[in-house]
């Protein structure tokens, strides 16, 4: 017989479990995500790409997943011109486009949702649309129970940042100011464009806000196999005591596309993959990967030690940067078979630019642990394949002992699969069966989708129910961003003041540029 569906918290109904769910082993026991706090949450630049695609879809996902609490409600702020009513009717045609099969808006479930969307329609640097934000808030406390907990949520181009947390203060929406619930912000990367800029940033946010109220989003580290990477680590005895320097020989980490700019050119081109990638997802995998055990699992207890990871990788020499990096440009290639175009011709792009569209490092983490164990760091648009993954290769062995000598031995490798799959793979030498004693290399794989019979949720549902729960673990604090800025910025320096004239040096749909293989000719092929 079919199972009953599940209600929720606030008396509407949720999807019945499913047959995987049901009669799953692997899930046996798992209890449903807690129910977030009530409250409201504010989405500054709710008319963006970043709201239809990513955030709207979330939320209305955690309200199926009865993960949202009955005392909820949602106000969008931005430019464009909307009722409350047009407002609706644009977020259900953004769900219909956006949200995932089977999850479409429709019948009571959405018509309770919408009833909790209002919208403002605001130029965010006129006061009054700030104040009425203040009086729509009050509103929402008596309505629908929200007392008075405000999670704000900064979707806009990061120049407006400094001016909307400005006008919050002068509005009284600060954290100071409210003496019924809390108050949270949310900033969306990048936090600065550089060191300075994101200094500057920090002193305007904590005129304004503790650290204790600020969410730095890094959606990276809301996929489910990034944060399995503790668990793979601290919750397994066969890993832990060879994750150190007598065992591993080298670390790489991957972000890679084979997509473009699309049409962000007029972003990109001054930003560039070091800043756009490389300083906060892939930097923040690695310290995930490097850092010690914590204490707990107290948000403060990972994050120490995520930071004493950046604290131990030198920032580079001036004159050592072009030895420890490289730096490519796509130009025009194939793509599925397909025709790409290259940067150059991008829209928005300048067609002399010096922009990176392909990173690489080399960084060491110098302590205990880690010491003469190269970390590789790559990230690239228009390479052969969609694939982000951290390959933790093993020393060789010391002695040869079984094979013929034309078999080759590989190093062990563990492969931690972040996307476009989702898992574990392990590679190890095993016998091929026979008379001989032929040696080959053998995988073990574990998927996530198919072992747990469950496919993980987007990044932004985890890390905004964990925004309105206050926990800070899977967001960066400041004391990281900072150094992590500090870490790549004489490679930004470099780069930006050294003309490169071999750009485009590699072609849509290919590996990369060749000095990225002059750098680590075993780059893992994509």
């Amino acid at each position: 017989m079919p199972s009953k569906p599940r209600r929720m918290i606030d008396g509407t109904l949720a999807p019945a479990a499913t047959d995987g769910e049901r009669q799953n082993p692997l899930r046996a026991g798992i209890e449903s995500d807690r129910i977030s706090d009530p409250c409201s949450i504010v989405l500054f630049g709710a008319s963006g790409d970043l709201f239809k695609r990513m955030l709207l879809p979330a939320l209305w996902s955690l309200r199926l997943r009865g993960i949202l609490p009955s005392g909820f409600a949602l106000i969008g702020f931005a430019r464009t011109k909307y009722t409350d009513d047009s407002f609706r009717t644009y977020c259900k045609e953004q769900l219909d486009a956006f949200a995932p099969d089977g999850s479409k808006p429709q019948g009571e479930l959405w018509d309770t949702f919408a009833q909790s969307i209002s919208y403002v329609c605001a130029d965010f640097k006129q006061l009054a649309h700030f104040q009425e934000l203040k009086r729509r808030l009050a509103e929402n406390d008596e309505r629908f129970g929200t007392r008075g907990n405000r999670l704000f949520y900064l979707a806009t181009p990061p120049s407006v940042f400094p001016g909307i947390i400005d006008m919050l203060r002068r509005a009284g929406l600060d954290p100071r100011s409210n003496e019924q619930g809390w108050t949270r912000i949310v900033i969306e990367k990048p936090f600065g464009t550089d060191l300075t800029s994101a200094r500057a940033l920090q002193r305007t946010v904590q005129r304004v806000f503790g650290e204790h109220d600020v969410y730095r989003i890094d959606h990276y580290l809301g996929k489910e196999p990034v944060q399995d990477i503790m668990a793979l680590r601290f919750a397994n005895t066969i890993f832990e005591p060879i994750w150190n320097r007598n065992y591993v020989q080298s670390v790489q980490i991957t972000s890679a596309e084979s997509i473009g700019i699309e049409d962000r050119g007029n972003y990109y081109d001054n930003a560039g993959a070091l800043r756009d990638m490389i300083q906060n997802h892939v930097l923040n995998l690695l310290a995930l990967i490097a850092m010690e055990p914590p204490a707990s699992s107290d948000a403060d207890a990972i994050r120490n030690e995520k930071f004493k990871v950046f604290s131990a990788i030198a920032s580079p020499r001036h004159e050592d940067v072009m030895n420890m990096s490289a730096r490519g440009q796509y130009g025009p290639g194939k793509i599925d078979g397909a025709k790409a175009t290259g940067y150059r011709q991008e829209p928005g792009v300048s067609p002399q630019s010096n922009v990176e569209t392909f990173a690489a490092l080399r960084l060491s983490v110098e302590n205990w642990r880690w010491a003469g164990v190269p970390f590789y760091l790559r990230s690239g648009k228009r390479l052969a394949r969609k694939v982000s993954e951290v390959v933790v290769t093993f020393k060789p062995i010391p002695h040869r002992l079984y094979g013929e000598s034309t078999d080759a031995i590989e190093p062990n490798i563990l492969v931690v699969k972040i996307e476009p799959d989702e898992g574990v793979a392990l590679r190890f030498e095993a016998k091929v069966p026979g008379p001989k004693s032929h040696i080959r290399s053998v995988f073990m794989d574990f998927n996530y989708g198919t072992g747990f019979g469950f496919h993980s949720p987007p990044a932004y549902e985890r890390l905004l129910a964990d925004a309105m729960r206050g926990d800070q673990t899977l967001f960066t604090r400041w004391d990281a961003v900072e150094l992590a800025w500090e870490i790549v910025m004489p490679v930004l320096d470099v780069w930006e003041n050294t003309k490169d004239f071999s750009f485009p040096n590699y072609p849509a749909g290919t590996q990369g540029p060749q000095t990225a293989f002059t750098l680590l000719p075993d780059w893992r092929a994509l």
